[in-house]
């Protein structure tokens, strides 16, 4: 299974190289790959939520954008990985992101100036605490836009504490124009819509840390790096 492979990688760089956010990047693993196993060549995809930046890197490796080998480069000097996305520091990084708030907005304006090809951009939840993120929903319904599809990666964990808008956020986006599109468990298989007539919204539940029973909705490991025993461990479920 490729989202279970590419978890595997994630812990593994974590614990050897030092990387965080390995929660963060847990938890949209299931998307990317869906994202990535669905998509057009020709459309466009931004990750908004730039520090699950290593979950964006070795799904790219994993679809062949470039040779996996070079991820064992990942937090090393050198490395042309940086901690949040660099617009074409790879192969497939379309979008500096990582300043949250900025990425809907970007690929809004792709979706204007190319409205023959479709933007996707994967949001985290915390992230929807940005007025940018919500000026840029109230005008991509005010434009008409049909060619753009936001994610939410709804972990329902930011940095420090639980999520806002936990109770009402199909609402919100619906009531922006938005067609929203609710996958209520975790476990179920993301269908990106291959053409859209109004703005879409995806809201996927997933869980931070998703895949390793001890890690699952333990906001610690926004930023926590495994040691031996959770590597161990960690990687035994993901055999």
């Amino acid at each position: 299974m490729i989202a279970k492979k590419i978890r595997r990688k994630l812990v593994e760089l974590s614990y050897k190289n030092k990387i965080p956010h390995l929660g963060s990047c847990l938890s949209c693993v299931d998307i990317l790959v869906a994202i990535y196993e669905q998509k057009r060549p020709e459309d466009y995809f931004i990750l908004s939520k730039g520090h699950a930046a290593p979950a964006l890197y070795c799904t790219l490796a994993e679809f062949g954008y470039f040779d996996s080998s070079l991820l064992e480069t990942m937090g090393k000097d050198g490395s042309p990985f940086s901690e949040h996305p660099t617009r074409n520091s790879v192969p497939g990084v379309i979008a500096s992101t990582g300043s949250l708030g900025h990425g809907l907005g970007f690929g809004l304006g792709m979706a204007v100036a190319e409205p023959d090809k479709k933007v996707i951009v994967l949001l985290s939840d915390g992230e929807l605490n940005e007025g940018s993120t919500w000026e840029a929903i109230l005008l991509a319904d005010k434009m008409e836009i049909n060619n753009l599809v936001a994610i939410v990666d709804y972990n329902k964990w930011q940095a420090t504490q639980q999520t806002m808008y936990l109770s009402v956020l199909r609402e919100k986006w619906g009531a922006f124009g938005w067609n929203v599109i609710e996958y209520p468990f975790f476990d179920e298989e993301i269908k990106v819509p291959s053409c859209v007539e109004y703005p879409t919204c995806i809201i996927y539940h997933s869980k931070k840390g998703q895949g390793v029973s001890f890690m699952e909705n333990d906001n610690n490991w926004h930023y926590r790096i495994p040691n031996e025993d959770e590597y161990q461990r960690a990687m035994k479920e993901l055999e």
